[in-house]
């Protein structure tokens, strides 16, 4: 599927204002939230889409979006767009490797804030499935405290998804380790 959108910047909200632009990025691959719409059925909304920073970052590099300023003017490139998110991000450059890797390899990737994580992570789609993945994104230096895995564990066990710890290293490559809980 071919789809090319126009998105407005208004303050940190990236907004695709054509609805259909809107839907066919959101059949293209579950790309941002209707406005209006908690729990879209497919693509047959009638209002604007609402992308994340990451969305729109990954949908600008990949040549499908154009995002332009405030006053819908002039386009923001990825770099200028990448800038004015760092501020938003601790660490912008790890959470957009491995949302990027998710993505080019197949994976639909959504918020996992509900849930106390950064993403929830699906092979088919919201709507078609439950999440199988929560993934946290951790700095490839940062501590990590145990209390921390034990924490994550035991939430994804409760809601019944895969528990996966994300991190970039130094070199850019992502790396994942997955937790499963054993009943001994």
């Amino acid at each position: 599927m071919k789809c090319r959108a126009r998105a407005v910047l208004y303050g940190n909200a990236i907004i695709v204002g054509s609805v259909e632009e809107a839907r066919c990025l959101y059949k293209l691959g579950f790309y941002g939230q209707p406005l209006g719409v908690e729990k879209p059925k497919g693509a047959d909304f009638s209002s604007p889409l609402r992308l994340t920073p990451l969305e729109a970052l990954y949908l600008l590099e990949k040549g499908i979006l154009e995002v332009y300023d405030e006053g819908g003017r002039n386009p923001l490139s990825f770099e200028k767009l990448r800038e004015r998110f760092r501020e938003h991000y601790s660490d912008l450059q790890t959470y957009y490797r491995i949302y990027k890797d998710l993505r080019d390899n197949g994976l639909i990737v959504r918020s996992g804030l509900k849930y106390g994580a950064v993403f929830t992570v699906y092979r088919l789609g919201p709507g078609l499935e439950h999440a199988p993945f929560i993934l946290h994104v951790r700095g490839y230096n940062d501590d990590l405290e145990p209390t921390d895995i034990v924490r994550a564990g035991r939430l994804s066990h409760s809601v019944r998804k895969a528990f996966i710890l994300a991190s970039s290293e130094p070199n850019g490559n992502p790396v994942y380790l997955i937790f499963k809980w054993l009943v001994p």
